[in-house]
């Protein structure tokens, strides 16, 4: 957290210093799809997929047209499943443990040229309001959300990515985003959870996020 909270000092140190040109700001929408898992929640787990969509806009830092300060607001689909095998070997119906937010990612941006068409990478904090949750045919109570299932509103983590941008217009990004806070704070105190004397059920669910992205930006 030490070094999390150092390398932000960092950033917004050298954003402040740095020449931002908002007269220039582009704006876009995107849209894509999202896969995520949570550690050490739910017991069995496994992915789940959903969608994400939303606005976009970008500014660039310097005069050059390689450095940009992007920031970004959408919905976002997240969470995770159990595990389809051994639900199929139980003959249990599949869970589902659907968290959707609201997320802000704040991203700095680096172009490896000046050209029109090239590859670049991102890099940047991501905070998450969560919208709804939904907790289908969980295999224990403790799952629910009524019990110790219930989600954190906000969560935070931290995000990277690559992408390609053709004509700096169309872009498609690959993003991983690590979640930093503990999404599911109650289930450390389920009496189902410690029965178990799992090691895992003491320690922070983190979520765990891959999407792709499609980009659009207006001119």
């Amino acid at each position: 957290m030490r070094k999390i909270l150092t390398g932000s000092l960092l950033l917004l140190s050298f954003l402040s210093q740095a020449q931002i040109d908002f007269r220039a700001a582009q704006f876009g929408v995107l849209g894509g799809a999202t896969y995520s898992r949570v550690k050490n929640a739910h017991n069995p787990s496994g992915p789940r997929y959903s969608v994400l969509g939303g606005v976009t806009a970008q500014v660039p830092i310097g005069i050059t047209e390689q450095f940009y300060l992007q920031a970004e607001l959408m919905f976002f689909g997240a969470g995770e499943g159990g595990d389809r095998e051994y639900e199929k070997a139980k003959g249990w119906d599949h869970a589902v443990y659907a968290n959707n937010y609201l997320v802000m990612p704040l991203n700095f941006k680096v172009y490896f040229s000046e050209a029109e068409s090239e590859f670049f990478g991102i890099i940047g904090p991501r905070f998450y309001y969560l919208l709804n949750q939904e907790v289908k045919n969980a295999p224990k109570i403790s799952y629910e959300v009524a019990n110790f299932g219930k989600a954190n509103t906000f969560n935070f983590g931290l995000g990277t990515g690559i992408g390609y941008s053709l004509k700096r217009q169309l872009e498609l990004v690959l993003k991983y985003d690590a979640g930093l806070s503990n999404v599911y704070p109650y289930l450390k105190n389920s009496p189902e959870e410690l029965a178990t004397s799992d090691a895992n059920v003491r320690k922070k669910k983190s979520e765990q996020m891959l999407s792709v992205a499609l980009t659009y930006f207006f001119r």
